[in-house]
């Protein structure tokens, strides 16, 4: 189990899709609410192409950094799905045809190309533990503190729906508040500074909006401790106030 208090993770994204813009990832968003709700903070991401050397420096650098490490995409039937192998080989392990997972694939019926096409994924590294997968295809797998899943979005998702605290212990998950006002950053600049130097374990965002009935700033405090949280609330809250404006709780209003 990790030992710091905040417990951090590195989401890998694998895919000359994804940097073409043929594809748009949407398994980032998705993850990171995940782990947040299980006490892990996803801190960094980052969007690698198929290339074995680039993918073994990446987890290799990232799995030294991060408490956890997850990567998605590579890991299907063709010629480019070569994660299993890099991971293999950032972990100087061997892959072998893991008889759990051939069965399964056995199970549905296919000509003798189409199946051992299908057999890439049960190449796994030697060793590894195996990541569910609900949807009924074949599982991700798991190297010490690395985890390997599906690119596609519904089958990730499936899989990161058997995380639990068991398999990823981590901290507390982190809280949000977040206040709106008809306030332009500039205006607030000063006093945002002042709150965040007095509540240094909450992290305090602001975001611009506009509306056909004027701009603002949307106001985000996100951290662990609840009572800081809605300490740092009714500080803000107050600012906006003494400046003759009013504070929208959740944020500013969407136009009628």
């Amino acid at each position: 189990m990790p030992q710091s208090e905040t417990v951090t993770a590195c989401l890998i994204i694998i895919g000359n899709e994804i940097l073409s813009g043929r594809t748009q990832d949407t398994n980032l968003a998705h993850l990171s609410v995940v782990l947040n709700e299980l006490g892990v903070r996803m801190t960094e991401a980052r969007v690698i192409p198929d290339v074995e050397q680039t993918i073994v420096d990446t987890v290799n650098h990232c799995r030294a950094r991060f408490d956890y490490v997850f990567t998605t995409g590579g890991i299907g039937p063709t010629h480019d799905d070569i994660t299993a192998d890099s991971i293999a080989r950032a972990f100087g392990i061997e892959v072998e045809e893991h008889p759990e997972v051939a069965a399964l694939i056995r199970k549905r019926e296919a000509p003798p190309q189409v199946m051992a096409s299908r057999l890439r994924m049960a190449r796994i590294p030697v060793g590894a533990t195996l990541i569910e997968n609900p949807t009924g295809g074949p599982p991700g797998f798991q190297v010490e503190n690395v985890f390997v899943m599906a690119g596609v979005p519904m089958v990730m998702q499936a899989m990161a729906s058997t995380f639990d605290r068991a398999k990823l212990p981590g901290g507390k998950p982190v809280r949000s508040r977040t206040v709106g006002a008809f306030l332009g950053e500039s205006e607030v600049a000063d006093d945002l500074a002042a709150i965040q130097n007095d509540f240094p374990e909450i992290d305090l965002g602001s975001y611009p909006f506009y509306r056909a009935s004027g701009y603002g700033t949307n106001l985000v405090m996100r951290g662990t401790d609840e009572d800081q949280l809605e300490a740092m609330l009714v500080r803000v809250s107050r600012m906006i106030t003494d400046r003759g404006k009013i504070a929208h709780p959740g944020g500013a209003p969407a136009e009628a």
